[in-house]
């Protein structure tokens, strides 16, 4: 292994910011970006050896490949990690905007909808992964909390009730149960979790989640996320009468005063479902 991607391990493992998932994406990151640069002919550098030319490189770089805002990014926020870590943060500009970077871009309208199969389910050799896929699907559950969540804690009877330490940023959230094939998944993972989380007794969460992706992956199951995008849409048009803007629905500025008031409720109701703050990052999973 060469020097500085064997170093930035060594500083990611004694730093261990973030959830288990975050350092594992910043690892990876770390570890393109080393690979960037030692193919850029900077074969000797060491984890302290980063200077502000790496760094406008490097974005000048991304920036040219067409990147999306959001990855580079979350790439940059890679950057003044490992630049804090070696005490050097003053080499990587506070604001983006210093590099040229813009602002992520929410409204596509491009669906990233992935409905759950039957086809999918009977590739996967796991029941707890199983049992997870179904309840992203269900109820529009981030992975994390389709592993953590407790089944039988969270039935409420007409409401699915998420703790805050199951959650992505600790906001805990309620989500109703409003159909048939809702509680038989419920129920089904109720079943298989016990009392318990859908981690089984033996395994710690990280293990879980590397048996969910091995089995994903070997199912050829991809984009799990797409789930949440698809549990949104579905929601959209249950609440509205019409098709999301990336379902292909009618686009916001074609709707009536009427529409559009109702619009704006299903998009607050979907956003606090969803586990959002704002309304705006329903533009993300439903176009606009």
């Amino acid at each position: 292994m060469r020097d500085l991607n064997f170093e930035l391990k060594q500083l990611c493992r004694r730093n261990r910011d973030g959830s288990y998932a975050t350092q594992r994406d910043r690892e990876r990151v770390l570890d393109q970006i080393a690979n960037q640069l030692h193919d850029w002919g900077y074969r000797h550098m060491g984890v302290a050896s980063l200077k502000a030319k790496h760094v406008e490189r490097l974005v000048e770089s991304w920036k040219a490949s067409g990147l999306a805002v959001g990855t580079i990014k979350n790439r940059m926020a890679e950057l003044r990690w490992w630049a804090e870590k070696i005490g050097k943060d003053k080499i990587v500009a506070a604001d983006n905007s210093h590099y040229g970077i813009g602002k992520r871009q929410y409204v596509t309208n491009a669906s990233k909808a992935r409905d759950l199969t039957a086809g999918d389910l009977s590739k996967v050799a796991d029941a707890y992964t199983r049992m997870s896929l179904q309840l992203q699907s269900a109820f529009g559950l981030r992975r994390g909390e389709s592993i953590k969540i407790q089944p039988e804690w969270a039935d409420r009877g007409d409401t699915l009730v998420l703790k805050d330490t199951w959650t992505k940023g600790g906001r805990a959230r309620e989500i109703p149960i409003r159909n048939d094939e809702q509680r038989r998944v419920l129920d089904e993972a109720k079943r298989i979790a016990g009392r318990g989380s859908l981690i089984p007794a033996e395994l710690r969460y990280v293990d879980q989640l590397r048996r969910f992706e091995h089995h994903c992956d070997k199912a050829g199951i991809h984009r799990v996320h797409g789930h949440r995008h698809q549990y949104a849409q579905v929601r959209y048009k249950e609440i509205t009468g019409w098709a999301a803007p990336a379902a292909g629905g009618p686009r916001s500025k074609d709707l009536s005063p009427a529409q559009r008031s109702l619009d704006r409720e299903a998009r607050l109701t979907i956003s606090a479902e969803l586990g959002h703050e704002r309304e705006a990052i329903t533009a993300v999973y439903l176009g606009r």
